[in-house]
């Protein structure tokens, strides 16, 4: 980036990175929170400036180390029945062959599983297989490719929503069922776009057009749908609500309360309820998913497996996601991160540093112990950036 700097060029970065912060010419930051909460510019200038300031910045307060992305200060001791090993090394091994023996080629009792040819796994033996009974990717792929799905219906919230609507006086005495409050299904939708809000127009030589449903006026629900009030807000109304704005209109209602926080627990609080999964970016969708997970009551049995989690997060919402991962191995489940911020290495409790570089260059087990334990071999890169940049942060036990 300085070379193409020095060459004449002027270079715009979107980074949360503290290394690239430090090295640019000048910071911008924006905010104060992401989505609907930010869009203003909180600070500008320098990187020392950014350091020194004192006027709202979240990003400062990181930097200067006012808040911790991680204020675990304990590790929990390694289970030898948990799998822990890395990117192509997970796809393409560890996930495609616990797959491969979930599928019903090896019995769920056996702790060791060999290669056959009517269980083709991706190596030779998986030892310790029998402690893992679901395998769960947690990946950035989008929730839904349709304008009918979105974060509500993902986490199982829109039923309770949908269940309050029908149990209203007015929606008993026009017969309207749950399933009329669903642009899902034939009932209450919009027939005209089918629940999509908007309609495609096809065009002979040119791209495609949507236009807006001149029927609901993208609103999805037929017009007798949306006299009914609950609360003095009609189910399209409430759809438009984030998910912090509906956390306190349901506050009665403890058990989509409890679904809703679970999607402001992993930052995605400004998200609206029936925000299109086709808006959503892929940490975004990411998170979604993990919120749905954090629904269940126990994850015994289950490795959760997340590539790159942190790509495009600020540090307040890195320390949400670590927050959550913790929530994920306290219920019992294991969980495996390829990871290379070193906000969540050090939070680790056990790291397997592949190198010693990328591609053909690596494959080979650099080092392997906690965060501590990694931070003292000279040969590990990984450990080489943990000692200059977190100092006395990481415990000398």
């Amino acid at each position: 980036l300085a070379e193409l700097r020095d060459l004449g060029n002027t270079i715009i970065v979107v980074e949360h990175d503290p290394d690239v912060m430090k090295a640019a010419d000048r910071v911008i930051d924006l905010g104060p929170g992401a989505g609907e909460l930010g869009g203003n510019i909180v600070f500008e200038g320098n990187f020392p400036a950014l350091l020194a300031d004192r006027n709202g910045s979240l990003t400062g307060r990181y930097l200067r180390r006012e808040i911790a992305v991680s204020g675990r200060t304990d590790r929990r001791p390694v289970n030898p029945g948990k799998v822990v090993s890395f990117s192509t090394l997970v796809h393409d091994v560890i996930y495609r062959s616990l797959q491969a023996r979930m599928n019903g080629a090896a019995s769920a009792e056996s702790e060791s599983v060999e290669a056959t040819e009517a269980q083709p796994l991706t190596c030779t033996r998986m030892e310790g297989a029998g402690a893992i009974h679901e395998i769960v990717m947690i990946d950035q792929t989008p929730i839904g490719r349709t304008p009918r799905s979105n974060p509500v219906t993902y986490i199982k919230a829109f039923d309770t929503i949908r269940g309050l609507f029908a149990a209203t006086r007015e929606a008993e005495r026009r017969g309207y069922a749950a399933g009329h409050f669903s642009f899902n299904v034939p009932g209450g939708r919009c027939e005209t776009c089918q629940g999509d809000g908007t309609v495609t127009v096809d065009m002979q030589f040119l791209a495609d057009v949507e236009l807006l449903c001149d029927e609901c006026k993208g609103t999805r629900f037929k017009s007798g749908i949306l006299e009914i009030r609950y609360n003095g807000l009609n189910i399209h109304e409430v759809l438009q609500l984030t998910v912090r704005e509906a956390i306190g209109f349901f506050h009665d209602t403890p058990r989509l309360v409890a679904r809703l926080k679970l999607l402001d627990e992993v930052g995605l609080g400004y998200l609206r309820l029936g925000q299109s999964a086709t808006t959503l970016s892929g940490g975004e969708a990411q998170r979604v998913k993990l919120a749905a997970h954090l629904a269940q009551s126990t994850n015994n049995g289950t490795l959760f497996i997340c590539d790159e989690p942190t790509t495009g997060l600020h540090f307040d919402d890195i320390r949400k996601l670590l927050a959550a991962f913790d929530r994920l191995v306290d219920h019992g489940g294991s969980l495996l991160v390829i990871e290379h911020n070193l906000d969540v290495v050090r939070a680790a409790d056990w790291i397997i540093d592949m190198g010693p570089e990328g591609g053909d260059g690596g494959g080979k087990i650099v080092a392997e112990g906690t965060p501590e334990e990694i931070a003292r071999v000279k040969q590990s890169h990984t450990g080489r950036f943990l000692r200059e940049q977190t100092g006395n942060q990481l415990r000398s036990s």
